[in-house]
C-alpha cells in the first residue's frame, strides 16, 4: 500500500502523515501498551510512547489538529480539515488504546490484580521501564556533561512530582481549568502519571463525581462541572505539545535526557515493594429490605476489601422490628483510594513487622519486564 497524505506541506504547522496500511497493526499495539499503560497508577502513556519509538510523532499528529483544521471543520469542509489532520495516525493509535482499557477492565481486570497481586504487576512495569532506560539512553546521539545534567534535572523533577503530598484546592472552574491543563501535560510527558498530579491536586474524585453525574438526573450539573476541565486539558495539550515539538527539534539530546531523567525519577513509586495508604470512599448507597438475596449474601459472604471496589453492608434500618421483612439495609458502595505509597525493602531498609510481600512475584515481574523490553526494542522500528 502506499503512503498516505494528509496535507500540502506548505499549509500544514506540523510533518506529514507518513503511516502506511502495513504499519498499522504495529501502531494499533503501540496504543494498546499506551492503554496499558495508563491503567497503572504511576505510568504515564507518554512513557510508553517513548519507549516503543512513537512519542514524537505524537507531538506533530496532536499538532495537526491546528487553527486550519479548525477554520475547515467550523467551515463545514470536513474532507480538507481531515486531510489535514493525522487522522489515520490518531485512528490507529487510539483504537488500541481504548483496545487496552476495555481488555484490561473487563477481561483481565488489571486494577484488580494491582491490589491482589501488587508485587507481580508493579515489578513487571518497573522491569519494562528499567530496560527501557538502558535502550533509550542508547538512542542518544551524543551524551555529553550538559545530557548529564539534564539527566540529573529529570531525575530530581520525577522524583518531587512523585513524592509531594495531596493537598486541599478549591472547586472553582478557573482552578479546575489550571488542573485540566496541567494533568493532561503530565499525561504526554514521560515517567509522570496525569491521574497522580490530579490526585495531588485533589481533583481526581472531583472529576470521578462529575462523571457519575452522567447519564442521570444530575447529567447536565455533570457536565457544567466538566466543561472547564475539558477546555482546559484542550488548550494544556494543544499549548504543551508544541512546546515539547519544538524543544525535540531544537534540542533533541537535552530533552530526551530530560524525558528520561523523568522515568528514572518515576522508578520510585513504580517499585513492587510499597507501604500503600488507603482511604474508603462511599461511592454509592442502596437501601434494599434484609430478605434481598444480595443483602442475604453479603451478610453471609463479605466481600474482600481488598480489592478497588467492593459491596458492603452498612446501616440498618427498622432495627427494632421482630421481622426481617420489615428491615432494610443499606448497602454501600466503597472504592479505594490510593493516598500515599513509600516504598522499602523486604527484610531491610523501611520493612515492617506486619509486611508481607509475595517478594518472588516482584522479582519475577521485574525479570520478565526486562525481557519484554527485547520486543518492544524490535517494535521501536516496526
Amino acid at each position: 500500500m502506499g503512503r498516505i497524505i494528509v496535507a500540502d506541506p506548505k499549509k500544514s504547522t506540523s510533518p506529514k502523515d507518513t503511516t502506511t496500511f502495513k504499519e498499522a497493526p504495529f501502531l494499533a499495539l503501540k496504543g494498546f501498551l499506551m492503554g496499558s499503560a495508563d491503567i497503572v497508577p504511576g505510568v504515564s502513556g507518554g512513557t510508553m510512547a517513548l519507549i516503543v519509538g512513537i512519542y514524537e510523532r505524537l507531538l506533530n499528529a496532536i499538532k495537526s489538529v491546528n487553527g486550519r483544521f479548525l477554520k475547515l471543520f467550523f467551515s463545514l469542509k470536513w474532507k480538507e480539515a481531515f486531510q489535514e489532520m493525522h487522522i489515520f495516525f490518531l485512528v490507529t493509535l487510539f483504537a488500541g488504546i481504548f483496545s487496552a482499557l476495555a481488555f484490561f477492565t473487563k477481561v483481565v481486570p488489571l486494577q484488580v490484580y494491582m491490589f491482589t497481586h501488587p508485587e507481580i504487576v508493579y515489578g513487571l512495569f518497573f522491569g519494562l521501564i528499567v530496560g527501557s532506560i538502558y535502550i533509550l539512553i542508547k538512542t542518544l546521539k551524543r551524551f555529553s556533561k550538559i545530557e548529564f545534567l539534564m539527566l540529573l534535572i529529570g531525575i530530581a523533577f520525577g522524583i518531587w512530582i512523585v513524592s509531594l503530598v495531596p493537598t486541599d484546592t478549591p472547586e472553582h472552574p478557573a482552578f479546575v481549568f489550571l488542573s485540566g491543563s496541567i494533568a493532561i501535560c503530565a499525561m504526554i510527558l514521560p515517567g509522570i502519571s496525569g491521574s497522580y498530579l490530579l490526585l495531588i491536586m485533589r481533583k481526581y474524585d472531583y472529576l470521578l463525581s462529575q462523571i457519575g453525574k452522567l447519564g442521570g438526573v444530575e447529567t447536565v450539573d455533570g457536565l457544567i462541572g466538566l466543561l472547564p476541565f475539558i477546555l482546559g486539558a484542550i488548550v494544556g495539550l494543544a499549548a504543551f505539545s508544541r512546546f515539547l515539538s519544538w524543544l525535540l527539534s531544537k534540542y533533541h539530546s537535552q530533552t530526551i535526557a530530560v524525558l528520561i531523567g523523568f522515568l528514572i525519577g518515576s522508578l520510585y513509586v513504580i517499585w513492587p515493594y510499597q507501604h500503600r495508604e488507603f482511604v474508603e470512599q462511599v461511592r454509592e448507597t442502596e437501601v434494599v429490605y434484609m430478605t434481598d438475596p444480595r443483602a442475604q449474601e453479603l451478610m453471609e459472604n463479605p466481600q474482600s476489601t481488598n480489592l478497588p471496589e467492593y459491596e458492603r453492608i452498612g446501616k440498618i434500618r427498622n432495627a427494632e422490628s421482630n421481622f426481617d421483612e420489615m428491615k432494610q439495609v443499606e448497602i454501600e458502595t466503597v472504592k479505594n483510594k490510593l493516598i500515599k505509597s513509600e516504598p522499602y525493602i523486604p527484610g531491610w531498609i523501611g520493612a515492617k513487622k506486619a509486611d508481607h510481600p509475595n517478594v518472588w512475584g516482584g522479582v519475577a515481574g521485574i525479570i520478565v519486564g526486562m525481557i519484554m523490553v527485547g520486543g518492544l526494542e524490535r517494535l521501536r522500528d516496526k
